[in-house]
């Protein structure tokens, strides 16, 4: 029998009667497959429309995908190597455009798309990836204006990152010294388009952060095309310029052009010199303005003081201004009595008091042993340092100190005599009762 098919009625397939010439294997027949389809040389560039299906981004860096319309399905893979170059995230749904070579997974016995290049269909791939990080980004908050910081009026130091030999260098010169002479440039360089740039100019960035130096900072480059303009819409450069702690005024291209560094920095200049101009304040129209600011202030100043002075001239000549005058000459006067009152009587009480302390000082004369010894008595010491009273508290033969008025005699007792005081012992035993040492 025969069936039909899309290219004519086909041959009857034949009984088996005899043991065939060659049987094939699966993978002999599968890597049959494979060499016709390869050596097909239109099915080695192929490009290929369809939604993708069953997307997967596998942990060695290669996707898998299915590629379909209405009527089949083509199974896809994209080698890491390849998916590196990818401008935009794939997912379900997306119609894309695929270029790359047919071939056989001989292990899965099916034929499948090996791609090298993929395309958003109607849309550029830079244009969606641009998109895409956009939106995620704005999600995470790094475009709210809440974040955007005030530029510093008067800065002293400004960092540039752009390229040491663009215009746009030329013309940030060029502005700064027509401006201001006596604000410094910090330039860091950088190269501003290619695969090394957007590594190149956020690591600028991050540098001016953690070393400081520099109050505010110009990040940009000249005009160009979307594709020169790219690395200003990479994801490290915009993290970089969100995160950084020195306000960051973003001047990409021209004032048409636009980036995700404008989104993400203090301040969006249209262009490099207008950056300039926004970031350096004029020093001669400085300059001016004090000068009008001095003057204002030294007019008020006058006047106010002109003011002060005429009401104080009127209080001095109005009645209860007199009044008051003459009640502080009354407490004036008053106050001059009372400091003469306490002052006389401030001499006295101390006069008073000087009094007392020469009877005291009389008194303390007279009852002092010093003077004592002045009038001819002396006091008598054992070994001991004890005063002797008695003459029982000695024996003969110990050694007795005496103190006179002037200077001590060291003595030794020869004998004791009971008794009363010196003129009974003078008068019953004679004047001398101890024998001098000394």
């Amino acid at each position: 029998m025969s069936q039909p098919a899309m290219g004519g009625p086909v041959a009857p397939w034949p009984r088996m009667v005899s043991q065939p010439d060659r049987v094939w294997s699966v993978g002999e027949l599968t890597a049959r497959v494979r060499l016709l389809l390869e050596a097909d040389p239109e099915l080695q560039h192929v490009w290929v429309r369809g939604e993708i299906s069953n997307y997967k981004h596998h942990s060695s860096g290669h996707i898998y995908f299915t590629l379909k319309d209405e009527r089949a399905a083509l199974r896809c893979v994209m080698f890491r190597s390849a998916a590196r170059g990818l401008r935009f995230e794939p997912g379900d749904g997306m119609t894309v455009i695929a270029g790359g070579r047919i071939g056989v997974y001989e292990a899965g016995g099916q034929y499948q798309l090996y791609v090298e290049f993929l395309e958003p269909d109607g849309i550029g791939a830079l244009y969606l990836a641009f998109e895409q990080l956009k939106e995620r980004l704005r999600r995470e908050g790094l475009f709210d204006p809440a974040r955007k910081r005030p530029l510093p009026r008067l800065p002293r130091r400004v960092g540039v990152v752009t390229s040491a030999d663009g215009a746009a260098l030329r013309d940030i010169i060029r502005v700064a010294s027509r401006r201001n002479p006596r604000v410094h440039l910090v330039v860091a360089p950088v190269p501003v388009q290619g695969e090394e740039a957007a590594p190149a100019i956020a690591a600028a960035i991050r540098r001016f952060g953690r070393f400081g130096g520099v109050d505010v900072l110009i990040v940009g480059r000249g005009g160009g095309s979307w594709e020169d303009l790219w690395p200003f819409n990479e994801e490290v450069v915009v993290r970089a310029v969100a995160e950084s702690p020195i306000p960051v005024v973003s001047a990409v291209g021209h004032e048409t052009d636009f980036t995700l560094c404008d989104l993400a920095a203090d301040v969006r200049a249209p262009t490099p010199s207008a950056a300039a101009e926004m970031v350096i304040p004029d020093w001669y129209e400085l300059r001016d303005r004090l000068a009008d600011l001095r003057q204002r202030l030294e007019r008020a100043i006058y006047l106010r003081v002109r003011m002060a002075r005429d009401r104080v001239e009127r209080l001095a000549a109005s009645r209860g201004m007199f009044y008051l005058r003459d009640r502080v000459l009354q407490h004036r006067q008053r106050l001059d009595m009372l400091l003469h009152d306490l002052v006389t009587v401030a001499r006295r009480r101390v006069e008073d008091r000087r009094q007392q302390l020469r009877a005291l000082t009389g008194q303390l004369e007279a009852l002092s042993p010093l003077a004592v010894l002045a009038r001819g008595y002396s006091i008598a010491r054992d070994a001991r340092g004890h005063v002797v009273k008695d003459a029982r508290d000695v024996a003969p033969g110990e050694p007795v100190e005496v103190w006179l008025h002037r200077g001590r005699l060291l003595c030794r007792v020869e004998e004791t005599l009971p008794g009363g005081g010196p003129d009974a012992t003078a008068t019953e035993h004679g004047p001398e009762t101890a024998k001098d040492e000394g």
